[in-house]
Parts: structure tokens; sequence; C-alpha cells
């Protein structure tokens, strides 16, 4: 089993910053990739962000590139997620998940490749 908990959620005005922590425990033993995703209000689940464990690659939502890094270390098994220059859109809940197994098709914008997800973080980006 495998347990994530994402932080650092909250309201911010538009322009400002965040920055979402995803702790992981339990079986840390096989990661492929973690990512980010998110779903605003009225909304389906979108893909935001994801990582390579290894780091060899980072992947970005169009909406998101430039504003978001995503980062991970992974002595402390803990996935970053650092928006910038928020607006008002970007409000949602973002989820972490992790993939375990990876696969010759890895996809890390779809949703179904990821094995285990936290609970969210509710993000608040005021006009």
């Amino acid at each position: 089993q495998v347990q994530l908990v994402e932080s650092g959620g909250g309201l911010v005005q538009a322009g400002g910053s965040l920055k979402l922590s995803c702790a992981r425990s339990g079986r840390t033993s096989n990661t492929y990739a973690m990512g980010w995703f998110r779903q605003g209000p009225g909304k389906e689940r979108e893909f935001v962000a994801a990582i390579n464990w290894s780091g060899s690659g980072r992947y970005y939502a169009d909406s998101v590139k430039g504003r978001f890094t995503i980062s991970r270390d992974i002595a402390k098994n803990t996935v970053y997620l650092q928006m910038n220059s928020l607006k008002p859109e970007d409000t949602a809940v973002y989820y972490c998940a992790v993939d375990l197994s990876g696969g010759s098709n890895w996809n890390p914008l779809r949703d179904y490749e990821y094995d285990y997800w936290g609970p969210g973080t509710e993000v608040i980006v005021s006009s």
C-alpha cells in the first residue's frame, strides 16, 4: 500500500504563488513517476504535471507551462509543485498520484496510468 498526502493549498490572489507538497509513505520501493492533476469547480479532472522518479523527464499541461514547476526529493519521498503567476482559472482541488510501474506506452497525461492517489488539497485563486 502507498499513502499520499498533499499539503500547501490555500487562498491566494491572482499573480501570487503557492508551493504544493505531496509526501509519500508506505511501499516506496518502486516508483516510476509521480504526477499532479486538478479538478476545478464543475470541471473534469485534468493533468497538470508529472515527473519521472529518475528525473529523466518532466511533463506539463500547456495551460501551466512556464508558470508551474514540478520537482521531487527522493530522500524525502516527496514531490512538489511550485505554482507561480496563478490565475483564477487555476482554482481547483489538486491531487498527486504515483505510478509504480510505467510501461512501454506510458503516457503521463492519462490518469489511469497512476496507481495511488492522495485526497487532494484545495487551491483558490481570487481575482
